[in-house]
């Protein structure tokens, strides 16, 4: 795919992403276009519930809603070390959470996580991207940060109005 492709479709992915006014409306066009762009089978966006002490994803391709205490998991880790974070055998990483896997009957092999920034630099999220036939690689990983800095604004925009209409 040429960059003329790749920077008019994230242009018209960022249109279509303003039109939504919700979560619910805008984290299955997030998934998506994630997806396309990195060849990955699976997409999860982890919203950071402070109160709560979680972080949970009610897009998990396929998936009602995955709760994670925010200590565990890869996107734990991910949380913690505020940094992408790739495993491309997910099994052999000590903080992959193989729970999560029979609970769904999904096989994870390899997957890729980053950190979704608050304008206040907190993390409000954890963008992760499941199997990607032969692995994920440093071009990811740039992807990851780039599109997790692009998609925060929308984020933080739509938890803030949620929270007010409570």
């Amino acid at each position: 795919m040429g960059y003329e492709s790749t920077y008019k479709k994230l242009a018209d992915f960022g249109r279509n992403l303003l039109s939504k006014t919700s979560l619910v409306d805008g984290l299955p066009l997030i998934s998506k276009y994630a997806k396309e762009v990195i060849g990955a089978d699976r997409c999860s966006i982890f919203i950071n519930d402070l109160e709560k002490n979680e972080l949970w994803t009610t897009l998990a391709d396929g998936v009602e809603k995955i709760v994670v205490p925010r200590d565990r998991g890869i996107v734990g880790h991910t949380l913690k070390a505020k940094k992408p974070v790739v495993a491309n055998d997910a099994y052999s990483d000590p903080n992959f959470l193989s729970d999560v896997d029979k609970e769904t009957g999904y096989s994870t092999k390899n997957l890729i996580t980053a950190p979704v920034f608050n304008s206040k630099r907190e993390i409000i999220g954890i963008l992760q991207l499941l199997n990607k036939e032969g692995g994920f690689d440093n071009e990811d990983v740039k992807f990851m940060i780039f599109f997790a800095h692009y998609i925060s604004g929308f984020l933080e925009l739509v938890s803030l109005y949620e929270l007010e209409k409570k």
